[in-house]
């Protein structure tokens, strides 16, 4: 660690820049010094800029650290646990299990009796396909110790929830469609205080059991026979790891909706530019890499000066899948 203080410092300061330029860019025109003045509790000129920023800018580019942070995060769990390059933070199901549960809700309003809409209740709906996804990954896990047939049944999961949720928009209707679409594109500007709070303490606590699990990481990388070899606990560490990744994918897809790529790419993009493999260092670089590069997205999303929002899906692969392919064509091999 203390080789990389120097880039964690570099990033620390990345990562302030891109989260003001996030604030102070919008559908309305604010001056940056206007800006600056809110979040340093100085009046400005309108008190229209201040309600947008505390209400609306401020709120969304925190959201934006914890998602991208989380799935980062999440991802290189789940690409360390099961040895694959390939593994993202949806392997297990959970975020399918979350589309389930807001499929119901969204399209499935005629069998629920007109069951009452609202952000609140789509992120119940969403929390609750996750978590009895997530408790089925955790039994089937605590019986089985091949962790290759463990990410087999959990892509399995991921089918069958697709093909109900399949089922339900060949019934629903056009509105109910939509609605449903417009969740799975993923967004980070309709969270409220309260939410933010609530998904920054489920991604405190997924970060916490990461960071616990150091040590288990590194011992995976070589295998689970060296692992066991050093004394860890196959099957708790396993475990810890699963419902991790459980907390930070499926809170931030209950909230934010299903975003793509990040978890997947950051955690290969963090080892080609600190060239290591040690989780002491990558745990805290893919979570500020994730959230660097999930600001940098919202910010092209939202069209500064238009009140239009482009798909936060669409816009981190375009920016981000660029990126990974020049790094891994420059450096001519994948640190894995």
């Amino acid at each position: 660690m203390k080789n990389y203080r120097f880039r964690f410092l570099g990033l620390l300061l990345i990562l302030l820049a891109v989260w003001l330029l996030n604030i102070s860019l919008g559908s309305v025109t604010i001056p940056f010094t206007a800006t600056l003045s809110a979040l340093f509790g100085q009046s400005v000129e309108h008190t229209s800029w201040e309600y947008i920023i505390y209400n609306y800018r401020l709120p969304k580019a925190i959201t934006a650290i914890l998602v991208g942070g989380g799935l980062a995060l999440s991802g290189l769990l789940m690409q360390t646990l099961f040895r694959n390059p390939l593994a993202g933070p949806f392997v297990l199901g959970i975020s399918s299990g979350a589309s389930l549960g807001a499929a119901i809700l969204l399209m499935g309003s005629t069998l629920l009796g007109g069951f009452l809409f609202s952000d609140f209740s789509l992120v119940i709906a969403a929390s609750i396909g996750s978590f009895l996804v997530l408790l089925v990954v955790l039994l089937v896990a605590n019986r089985i110790r091949d962790t290759m047939a463990l990410l087999i049944i959990g892509l399995m999961f991921g089918s069958i929830t697709s093909a109900i949720v399949s089922v339900l928009a060949y019934f629903s209707s056009a509105e109910q469609l939509q609605r449903f679409i417009f969740w799975s594109y993923g967004s980070v500007g309709h969270l409220s205080w309260n939410q933010n709070w609530m998904l920054g303490g489920i991604v405190l606590l997924g970060t916490i059991l990461s960071i616990l699990s150091i040590k288990s990481l590194n011992a995976f990388l070589l295998g689970e026979n060296y692992a066991q070899s050093l004394g860890v606990n196959l099957k708790r560490s396993r475990l810890t790891i699963i419902i991790a990744t459980g907390m930070l994918a499926g809170s931030i897809t209950a909230f934010a909706g299903p975003i793509a790529f990040v978890g997947l790419a950051v955690p290969h993009l963090t080892r080609q530019i600190f060239n290591t493999m040690e989780h002491r260092t990558l745990v805290p670089a893919v979570f500020l890499y994730g959230a660097i590069l999930m600001l940098f997205c919202d910010t092209i999303a939202q069209l500064p000066s238009s009140a239009k929002v482009l798909p936060i899906n669409a816009i981190t692969s375009l920016v981000g899948a660029p990126v990974v392919i020049w790094l891994l064509v420059r450096k001519r091999k994948m640190l894995f």
